[in-house]
């Protein structure tokens, strides 16, 4: 090539600067490049288009998605967080708030919905902003600044939450039970998640040590969702050895042994000469006084349930049996610690190393026989287990998608409490806080004498989507009910959309300050992230 160096890289050619070669094409021919106004509005675009999948799931009064999979599976649902992981998402800004979802779910565990109708609708006050001519990075400061006033009004009115208030803490369960199906139960639901995180929350030097965790979700795969119930314990999937056995123990003392108790072998093979009788009977009874020597041992402790993580000797357990001791085997290790939290038991790997402090306690153990679809299972159910920190919500309900969604609902309402009690704080919902907030944005925004004025009013705005969206699932009129909901709440009122899309008192329709607060941080930062993009390449010409 004359006058000039050319390298060609896949389908990358670099021509030498100033040879008069033509354009230098660094792109393959399938991608394409799209700049200035129209990527955003490409972005914003699609951000409210994925808004709009799940506008009509929010709130009491909010519907449900079919979502039909690719192998075939059919999962109906309104929990946000669901419908985001099950979406195939194709759009980069999409994936955008898929990412902002899951990150609102790990972080607060519920709340996912509200905090992407607000995202969507950052973009779509951006867009009508960015038509009109206002610079991308004006419009994120003048965002910045509404979050930060925002925020500040939230913390203002927060409510110290009292974690031994039941009625405070069957609210904020209510309220993230709000719009999934078990509304016919959700009081009852509701008490016993509340009561769950009340029996497992204790204090660890000087800190609220609660986790959701500690509450394991059961199928009763019996009955309905109205026969749920709380155990104080565990309940394990566990046949009983011996049918002659005890199927009750009343004020159970619990020995967990994670090693096998029986007469250990050796692990060289020998054999043992015996040349009379007399050596024979010797040798069994050597045997036999070993097996009862191990047998007395537990008795001797005081114990009437032993669980085994490994075989138990079919000698020793028909000692143990016959003497009117609980006596399970085969064990799973993940839940020989949930036994062990439940009752307070020790694990002991030697019975000869085990005291009675070793020992846990359970008001009740009891061993059920249930059948469903024609098989018959066995559940042994620790219960009445004192100062238990870990207890389990059994769910009636035949065990189908049905109650596979009640499950995930009943976890999100977990983690609500969670939140709320390991914050210490809760605010209004039902459009109460983010509506009051907005009425400080907007406030704040007319000392503002540049362009970010136009954004902080665009954000409280914003802000208002959730009460909005509250009345219009309702079957409201969405603009009467917001200027009725501005004047109740300047007047001083506790007053938000209630589950009928009317303006009423919502003092009770408590939500943890943490889920709310990190819900408008993540989605403003989203929005952020997404308008400072001012080109997208794409290699698949898309």
């Amino acid at each position: 090539m004359n006058g000039g160096v050319a390298a060609r890289i896949g389908e990358v050619v670099v021509g030498q600067a100033g040879t008069g070669e033509g354009p230098v094409v660094i792109l393959r021919d399938s991608s394409t490049v799209t700049s200035g106004v129209e990527v955003q509005q490409k972005l914003i675009s699609a951000a409210i288009a994925f808004g709009n999948i799940l506008r009509r799931t929010y709130g009491p009064k909010g519907l449900d998605k079919m979502m039909y999979k690719s192998n075939g599976e059919v999962a109906i649902t309104n929990d946000g967080a669901k419908i985001v992981s099950e979406l195939m998402i194709k759009h980069p800004a999409a994936k955008a708030f898929v990412s902002l979802g899951e990150a609102h779910e790990e972080a607060a565990g519920d709340g996912v919905t509200g905090c992407i109708l607000f995202a969507a609708e950052l973009m779509q006050e951006a867009g009508r902003l960015l038509s009109r001519g206002l610079h991308p990075l004006v419009l994120i400061e003048g965002y910045a600044k509404a979050l930060e006033i925002a925020i500040a009004n939230i913390n203002q009115n927060v409510i110290c939450f009292d974690r031994e208030n039941n009625e405070q803490m069957t609210n904020v369960a209510i309220t993230a039970l709000g719009g999934k199906f078990i509304s016919n139960s959700g009081s009852k639901i509701a008490n016993l998640i509340s009561q769950s995180i009340q029996q497992t929350t204790f204090i660890e030097d000087g800190v609220i040590n609660c986790s959701s965790e500690r509450v394991i979700l059961a199928k009763s795969r019996a009955g309905d969702l109205s026969e749920s119930r709380l155990i104080r314990g565990v309940v394990i999937d566990k046949k009983v050895e011996l049918a002659h056995g005890p199927r009750s123990i009343a004020d159970a003392s619990i020995l967990l042994l994670t090693s096998a108790l029986g007469i250990k072998k050796t692990t060289r093979d020998a054999e043992i000469e015996i040349t009379s009788p007399d050596q024979l009977v010797a040798f069994l009874e050597s045997e036999e006084e070993l097996i009862e020597s191990k047998a007395s041992a537990i008795v001797a402790l005081g114990v009437n349930a032993l669980f085994c993580q490994e075989e138990v000797d079919n000698r020793i357990l028909h000692k143990l049996v016959n003497r009117g001791i609980f006596v399970i085997s085969g064990i799973d290790a993940n839940e020989m610690q949930n036994i062990a939290s439940a009752s307070a038991a020790k694990l002991i790997d030697d019975i000869q190393d085990c005291e009675i402090s070793d020992l846990g306690f359970a008001g009740n153990i009891e061993v059920l026989r249930k059948e469903n679809n024609g098989e018959i299972s066995e559940h042994i159910y620790i219960n009445q287990c004192n100062n238990a920190k870990l207890v389990t919500i059994e769910v009636g309900g035949a065990g189908g998608a049905a109650t596979e969604e009640v499950l995930r609902s009943i976890h999100d309402a977990l983690r609500a409490c969670q939140e709320a009690t390991a914050g210490e704080l809760i605010s209004i919902g039902g459009g109460f806080s983010h509506t009051q907030a907005a009425l400080e944005v907007r406030k704040s925004s007319e000392l503002e004498s540049g362009r970010e004025r136009l954004a902080m009013e665009a954000f409280a705005r914003a802000l208002e989507v959730i009460p909005r969206t509250l009345a219009i699932n309702s079957g409201g009129d969405a603009l009467d009910k917001i200027l009725e909901l501005r004047s109740h709440i300047k007047n001083g009122n506790l007053s938000g959309i209630d589950a009928s899309g009317d303006v009423s008192d919502v003092s009770s329709i408590l939500e943890p300050t943490k889920s709310l607060i990190h819900a408008l941080g993540s989605a403003t930062e989203t929005t952020a992230t997404l308008l400072r993009i001012d080109q997208v390449i794409s290699a698949r010409g898309d």
